[in-house]
């Protein structure tokens, strides 16, 4: 099997003996034992499959969320979502294929979808630049979302990206301005805006398409204000420091929820998204239909002031009692 990672080689290794009782001779015929042997296996699979999916460490959900067979917004474009027309450009400077957009149907519903876009293979994420949008993707982003704002469409975003793009030409364009103005502008939109976190939401690369009503994460997927790699990097000083790093971080579905900064976790098929691309977009499927009938039932007034309070709700913290004042002790005789 293709890109397996560390803890998914029990499966791996039960899968491969599995297809090699499949391929015996005996397996042709009518074998009680053999047959017996490859239920057994089969229900070894699945029951080992649960017990490690249930017990993923922050780290291991960080790698599901990069595996690179995971579904990314193109996929669920197809699938969640149909009569997806593509809109290009920003309008002032360029086409930036790391955000893709444009007017979808959820069912029977007319919405703005959008997301960013990692690739396949090394020519695609050339192409997409590895899912890391420039200012011109924030501001094409922005463009489709005041499209969906003057037309009454509800506004979908999906999020998979590392981050922003770091780069000179970025930063000659002004990516922190751009990702500042989305920000802004977001907050004043009229239609109901449902955001998800489908693998990696990275920074103010997330943010600048996750101002939303509603923000949902993926089961697989993980939302932060770093990658673990940088945070180790800074703290520890030693990118191997990674898995310490995301348990510090708290940037699991399950932290993240329980923080509110998530307002809701969409389940994925044991396993992750990757290996039942299908059950994973009916799931999502379903979560971003409950959300957004409940966000559209506001009054417009109603559903910017809720919107408004739940980001200025955000980054509570508290303070230690301050510490009793202690006597200043005299400095030691100098010796001479």
């Amino acid at each position: 099997m293709k890109h397996q990672l560390d803890f998914e080689k029990p499966i791996i290794e039960l899968q491969r003996k599995l297809e090699e009782l499949k391929k015996h001779p005996a397996a042709n015929d009518i074998d009680i034992k053999l047959d017996e042997e490859i239920r057994r296996i089969e229900e070894k699979i699945e029951e080992t499959r649960k017990q490690i999916y249930s017990e993923l460490t922050p780290w291991q959900r960080v790698q599901l969320a990069r595996h690179p067979r995971r579904p990314y917004t193109i996929d669920y474009l197809k699938t969640v979502f149909n009569g997806f027309s593509e809109l290009h450009g920003d309008r002032l400077y360029a086409d930036d294929h790391a955000v893709v957009g444009g007017f979808a149907y959820l069912d029977q519903r007319k919405v703005m979808v959008m997301g960013t876009q990692k690739g396949r293979d090394t020519k695609e994420n050339i192409l997409r630049n590895f899912g890391s949008a420039h200012p011109e993707g924030y501001r094409k982003a922005l463009r489709l979302m005041r499209l969906a704002d003057k037309f009454r469409l509800p506004i979908i975003t999906l999020i998979d990206t590392a981050g922003a793009y770091p780069g000179i030409g970025a930063e000659e364009r002004h990516i922190a301005e751009a990702i500042a103005v989305n920000l802004r502008e977001m907050v004043l939109l009229n239609v109901p805006i449902i955001a998800v976190v489908i693998g990696e939401g990275g920074s103010g690369g997330a943010l600048g398409i996750g101002v939303a009503d509603r923000v949902l994460i993926m089961e697989n997927a993980y939302y932060s204000v770093i990658s673990p790699e940088g945070c180790a990097a800074v703290l520890w000083k030693d990118r191997a420091a990674a898995a310490k790093a995301a348990e510090a971080l708290k940037i699991t579905p399950k932290d993240l929820h329980a923080l509110g900064l998530v307002d809701g976790v969409v389940s994925e098929p044991i396993g992750g998204a990757h290996n039942d691309p299908e059950g994973a977009a009916a799931s999502l499927k379903a979560q971003i239909t409950l959300h957004l009938d409940e966000v559209a039932a506001f009054k417009d007034e109603t559903r910017l002031k809720l919107r408004y309070e739940k980001y200025r709700a955000y980054g509570h913290f508290l303070e230690k009692p301050p510490v009793s004042a202690v006597e200043p002790q005299p400095l030691p005789a100098t010796v001479i």
